[in-house]
């Protein structure tokens, strides 16, 4: 059995078994890529042990023919926002076209003399990580050019719980395409399944899909990630803050962009925040032109958390109150409400609602959502 254990955050012992990603599973793939003409949705997390899956499939002898990039490109060396091009990759020589540029959705040139795709990214189970937009598409794209597609699922580290609003019509974006919570609880691969099944996609017939599930994997698992995920998300505790943090980014504060600790830290140009102080920088491939570059915040220091929480409001709430003028501290309100989803969290903030009032009015819908959920669930559900 394959033992997944050079974790940057260090092995953790899970259960019994150990994990084995679907990448890894290549007894279950193998004879459906056979001598077909393959392309790959793949970047630095696509992993087999410690290999990368493009020299990993080259060497098993599969035609792959093309590689697509996310958000932040096939290295993961793109830094946020960063328009990710068209061009070759210089170790394999194979052509690698952008999904994160002109074109978020593959094009039917793109997919000519193409026999299977296969999408093999690693998630982290926040609506607007924009790796499963482009999931989104993808099967999209497949469906509409009738060519099978492939996930090879990975676990998703905050799939223990669902959380957030539901996005709401007509604030579909790229970081929200899919009537979905803010924390989904589902893998890429249960994701496609239900994007795919309930026909939330434009093609007019539903995707050839398939799953190459995880082994020994269930949801209440907690899952250290082996490799960064995006370069602002360096460790498991960024991965654990990232879906109550995000929403700092339509702000004036910092989420600790061009530090050594982003996401894991807040502050603005105001003393009165907070006694912790950082000064963002410009880190290349990280974040070139980090909010505040080059000033000094003061905030407050997340690193120190005995237990990292769920997804909460406590700490964008705070942060609002502190200001006291709005306008000091939401400065793209617009942004906000395509994060939430919905323009109605910042009126809730505004009315002076609290955050079991605000959670409270997301249940029902959550209800409904869970409901839909474990239609498309592959693995044992948490409690």
């Amino acid at each position: 059995m394959i033992v997944l254990c050079f974790f940057f955050s260090g092995c953790l012992a899970q259960k019994e078994k150990d994990i084995v990603v679907g990448a890894e599973r290549s007894m279950l793939y193998l004879n459906l890529l056979g001598d077909k003409q393959i392309g790959l949705v793949v970047n630095n997390t696509s992993v087999v042990v410690d290999e990368h899956l493009v020299d990993y499939l080259l060497g098993k002898d599969v035609k792959v023919s093309k590689i697509f990039a996310p958000e932040h490109g096939f290295r993961g060396d793109v830094s946020a926002g960063g328009e990710v091009e068209d061009g070759l990759d210089k170790r394999t020589g194979l052509p690698v076209y952008s999904l994160y540029g002109k074109n978020k959705k593959p094009t039917a040139e793109h997919l000519n003399g193409l026999d299977v795709m296969v999408f093999d990214i690693q998630d982290v189970g926040c609506r607007f990580y924009t790796y499963i937009s482009t999931l989104h598409y993808v099967i999209e794209a497949c469906a509409e050019n009738n060519i099978p597609l492939i996930v090879f699922d990975r676990p998703n580290p905050n799939s223990d719980y669902i959380a957030g609003p539901i996005r709401e019509a007509g604030f579909e974006s790229f970081v929200g395409l899919d009537p979905i919570p803010i924390v989904h609880g589902c893998t890429v691969g249960e994701l496609a399944k239900m994007i795919n099944g309930e026909g939330w996609h434009k093609a007019s017939q539903k995707c050839d899909l398939t799953v190459i599930p995880v082994e020994n994997y269930d949801h209440s698992m907690s899952y250290p990630l082996p490799v960064k995920p995006s370069p602002n998300l360096p460790n498991d505790l960024s991965v654990r803050l990232y879906p109550s943090l995000c929403f700092f980014e339509a702000t004036s504060v910092s989420v600790g962009r061009g530090t050594d600790f982003p996401f894991q830290v807040l502050g603005g140009l105001q003393e009165e925040l907070g006694s912790f102080e950082f000064t963002p920088r410009s880190i290349p491939g990280v974040s070139v032109n980090p909010l505040n570059k080059n000033k000094k915040c003061y905030g407050i220091d997340l690193r120190n958390i005995q237990v990292a929480p769920k997804f909460t409001l406590k700490y964008f709430l705070e942060f609002y109150e502190k200001f006291g003028n709005e306008t000091d501290f939401l400065t793209r309100e617009r942004w906000l409400n395509l994060l939430a989803g919905t323009d109605k969290l910042i009126l809730q903030i505004r009315q002076g609602k609290t955050e079991e009032e605000i959670v409270e009015s997301w249940q029902v819908e959550l209800e409904e959502y869970q409901l839909t959920r474990k239609k498309y669930l592959i693995y044992p559900d948490f409690e």
